[in-house]
């Protein structure tokens, strides 16, 4: 791995094995310190960001840049949503309908709420509209994605030159404050409404602290894989075909819908290469695959965070996020968790809610994830959140920024 022009490049084989060693160390402080546990703060959060902040201090003293290959990153963002998708249930569906387009409608209120705080912000500072919308949906709840793709836009038609490190340096503060939001809102509710899971169980992404090791045999973890690559195989064509009608969406989404189809026509109980074997929605093997995909996938994406690029831009930025960061816990307490039903599952979803509106979904499964190893099941929050983070926020976007770009 030699070193050019300042800059040392990291190939994906080394990438992915630094994400596993970064996901162990978080491991280990997360069981060494308590606040971390206590506030089911993810383990990739915390292994991630001692590692970027490692890395930013080897940027000062050394001058060096690193830089990782994220290839492999994408891949496990495929698998992951694709068990969640697996793991959905026609049933769950039904119930989380209500849920889900309240949801919705209270997501879309809040995308408005963040793009004026945003700018509301920004002219403080003296700064132009677009500037208050990179601190806004662009970055925030768009994502490192969505700034990336407007960022240039941004730069052309509007005269911010450094628009791409301005939504690129939101996004990753954004992350990281996604990041250590959704546990403690969580434990603050669990503990004060002293809400308990409606029913007992595994988690969908990993397993709960109670139940220590599963025993799951190479058949099990292997007849899991083989109905994720059906999944993904289902979902890519599903990519194909949505992109002939003119639609553009990311392929861990159609691979999530692959996965749901899937598991409500399949029978749990038809015959299957695997005798005995019932088809491997909610197992211990599936919720394995999505705890090991996550986990690397947010501990790669945290470790490579630059975050140097912060400092030139602190003042105005920092003040902007921490604007929407109390703008976005108010509405997650006060107008999320009410809406919600004030059960635990409205609970687990408020981590949800506060992972995806400053970070990303994966943050937000994260999140979740994090809460229901802690505290118990919560089936429903699994189905609602990455549908409305994943799915229909692109979406919104897209009508949102440029509304706001000329109207503002």
């Amino acid at each position: 791995m030699p070193i050019v022009d300042g800059v040392l490049n990291i190939n994906a084989f080394i990438s992915v094995t630094l994400g596993i060693i970064v996901l162990f160390v978080g491991k280990r402080l997360n069981d060494a310190i308590p606040f971390l546990r206590d506030f089911s703060i993810p383990e990739a959060v915390t292994g991630g960001l001692l590692f970027s902040f490692l890395v930013a201090l080897i940027h000062f003293f050394l001058g060096i840049s690193v830089e990782f290959d994220l290839s492999a990153r994408d891949i496990l963002l495929i698998y992951f949503f694709t068990t969640i998708g697996l793991n959905a249930k026609l049933k769950d569906l039904l119930d989380g309908g209500k849920k889900l387009i309240i949801l919705l409608g209270i997501t879309l209120s809040y995308m408005i709420i963040q793009n004026f705080t945003g700018i509301s912000v920004s002219s403080i500072f003296g700064l132009p509209t677009p500037v208050g919308l990179l601190g806004g949906t662009v970055s925030l709840i768009g994502g490192h994605g969505t700034a990336i793709a407007w960022a240039p836009r941004i730069a052309d038609n509007y005269g911010v030159r450094n628009a791409m490190e301005i939504g690129i340096a939101c996004a990753t503060f954004g992350l990281v404050l996604a990041s250590l939001m959704g546990g403690p809102v969580a434990k603050f509710l669990i503990s004060r409404h002293n809400l308990e899971p409606e029913e007992a169980g595994a988690p969908d992404i990993g397993f709960s602290e109670d139940d220590g090791r599963k025993d799951i045999g190479h058949l099990d973890f292997l007849d899991a894989l083989l109905a994720l690559q059906l999944a993904g195989i289902l979902g890519y064509v599903l990519n194909e075909a949505v992109e002939e009608t003119g639609l553009q969406l990311p392929l861990f989404v159609t691979c999530m819908f692959g996965g749901i189809i899937l598991s409500n026509i399949i029978p749990e109980n038809m015959p299957r290469l695997i005798t005995g074997t019932r088809w491997p929605s909610r197992t211990p093997a599936m919720a394995l695959i999505a705890d090991v995909t996550l986990g690397t996938f947010l501990a790669m994406s945290l470790m490579s965070m630059q975050l140097w690029t912060l400092i030139d831009l602190a003042g105005p930025i920092i003040t902007i996020l921490m604007a929407q960061f109390v703008v976005t816990v108010a509405i997650n307490i006060l107008i999320v968790f009410p809406s919600m039903g004030k059960d635990y599952n409205a609970a687990v979803i408020s981590a949800g809610f506060g992972g995806f509106s400053l970070g990303a979904t994966p943050t937000a499964m994260a999140n979740m994830a994090a809460v229901t190893q802690r505290y118990g099941p919560s089936h429903i929050a699994f189905v609602v959140v990455p549908l409305v983070g994943s799915f229909f926020i692109d979406i919104a976007n897209a009508f949102i920024i440029p509304f706001f770009l000329t109207k503002f």
